[in-house]
């Protein structure tokens, strides 16, 4: 079973503190470098203009600036944590999309079942993270799939799976 989380404005989203303290003890920073970035995320404001007008100019508080090399690259350490896993499933983090995979079907003695159970297991896990961390996934691109052969494949009956407090069906991805 595979589970693509997909992060809803994930870069806008990025909490400065949490990310200066997950450069700290997560990739080492400290001293000059760390007050570097602090000094690269803080101290932006950002106003609208519409039809001529502008409206009052205000603080961004969160977020890493999109359109830099610095965004993309200070998000992966912000979910780095996430991407480190407990449990027996593996998790891989690009850009602004998570990935879980469960153990293969085909190694469980009820497939099924144990597979859902331990990816449920697991998002529940995630879940916590990305409240914590002021994430929000995005249900809509969020996808859960079955990879195994047509012959397991018919003994599954599971349509739709929990994820994060959304019902999302599962696509069937046989050979």
């Amino acid at each position: 079973m595979l589970s693509l989380l997909d992060m809803s404005a994930a870069f806008d989203c990025v909490d400065h503190s949490i990310l200066l303290q997950s450069l700290h003890s997560t990739v080492g920073l400290s001293g000059v470098v760390l007050d570097w970035i602090d000094s690269f995320l803080s101290g932006r404001t950002q106003q609208i203009s519409y039809n001529g007008q502008r409206s009052a100019t205000w603080d961004v508080l969160f977020g890493v600036p999109q359109g830099s090399v610095l965004g993309p690259t200070l998000y992966i350490p912000y979910t780095a944590e996430l991407a480190s896993s407990q449990d027996n499933l593996s998790r891989h983090c690009i850009s602004t999309q998570t990935t879980v995979k469960s153990t293969p079907a085909r190694q469980l003695s009820a497939p099924h079942a144990a597979a859902v159970d331990q990816l449920s297991t697991c998002l529940a896990g995630v879940e916590a993270w990305l409240k914590a961390s002021r994430l929000r996934l995005n249900p809509g691109k969020t996808q859960v799939m079955w990879l195994c052969s047509q012959q397991l494949l018919s003994r599954l009956d599971i349509a739709d799976v929990s994820v994060l407090s959304s019902r999302i069906p599962v696509q069937e991805m046989g050979p």
